[in-house]
């Protein structure tokens, strides 16, 4: 009785997950299609709703191919996936030995530094946003590669990741390898990072997800067609006196399918490093 009473419980929380899952999946689907209708059809279908609000009568890729020639969406393709790859490469290097020597070090003032860089997570960007423009306008970085990259490398959630990971590697692990005459800089390249795979991925999903959705500060510092970044160039299609909703739904997609395919298949090693990042002292 216990049993049968189990497998109705089961199949009702099956139930409710796949009701939830058509809720959440149901926007994506909608902005799938009307990717692949003209701007007259996009709405043409939604009153009242029918079998052809759901699926298209007649597919088209004109919006795919607009999107390209209209405001060159290449181009911010391009900035958004430089801009991203180039801050997580620098951000694993100086978050990765912040983390490390946070973890492993003693210095003076330590405990009080990790405080401040805890709270640099925590504070809304908003607040800094426009005394940071103002620091990178009087560098002369408006509008260049470096100035959407610089504030970037150093981040704080970063930090906290790599030190929480590091915290659970053996003091004995080091102590045998200065022994050995290892310098920390060999240590920490050649023994360090070798077996830390999972949160260095975990890290570079991370960085890489929140520079490719970042909208405020690119649209601050890189607002030139040059420089502008996916989420800006989308944010175009939105004008005074009318919506391209095909191109816009297009942009999206294209926005969205470049971080799906990078996290799907290192998402095993993002769960690895969360189950290893827990409190250690």
């Amino acid at each position: 009785m216990l049993g049968e009473k189990g497998f109705n419980s089961q199949i009702t929380t099956y139930a409710l997950l796949f009701i939830y899952s058509l809720f959440i999946l149901a926007p994506v689907y909608v902005v799938l299609v009307s990717s692949f209708r003209t701007s007259e059809d996009v709405f043409k279908y939604m009153t009242p709703f029918t079998w052809r609000t759901l699926i298209p009568t007649k597919l088209t890729f004109v919006a795919y191919v607009d999107i390209f020639k209209e405001i060159n969406f290449g181009r911010a393709l391009f900035n958004s996936f430089f801009i991203s790859i180039m801050s997580v490469f620098g951000g694993l290097v100086v978050n990765s030995m912040a983390g490390f020597a946070f973890a492993h070090f003693r210095f003076k003032g330590r405990d009080i530094l990790f405080v401040i860089v805890l709270v640099t997570f925590m504070i809304p960007f908003e607040s800094i946003a426009i005394p940071l423009y103002n620091f990178i306008r009087q560098l002369g970085l408006v509008n260049t590669y470096t100035g959407l990259i610089l504030p970037s490398i150093a981040n704080g959630m970063i930090i906290f990741l790599f030190r929480q990971f590091f915290k659970g590697f053996p003091k004995a692990l080091f102590e045998s390898a200065r022994i050995d005459g290892a310098s920390w800089f060999t240590i920490f390249y050649k023994i360090v990072l070798p077996i830390s795979k999972p949160v260095i991925v975990s890290a570079s999903i991370l960085m890489l997800i929140l520079r490719w959705n970042e909208f405020f500060y690119p649209l601050l510092v890189g607002n030139s067609p040059e420089y502008r970044v996916v989420q800006v160039a989308i944010s175009n299609f939105f004008t005074q006196y009318q919506t391209k909703w095909n191109l816009l739904f297009a942009g999206v997609i294209l926005a969205a399918i470049i971080p799906i395919l990078i996290l799907l298949p290192l998402q095993r090693f993002f769960v690895q490093a969360v189950t290893g990042t827990g409190i250690k002292e």
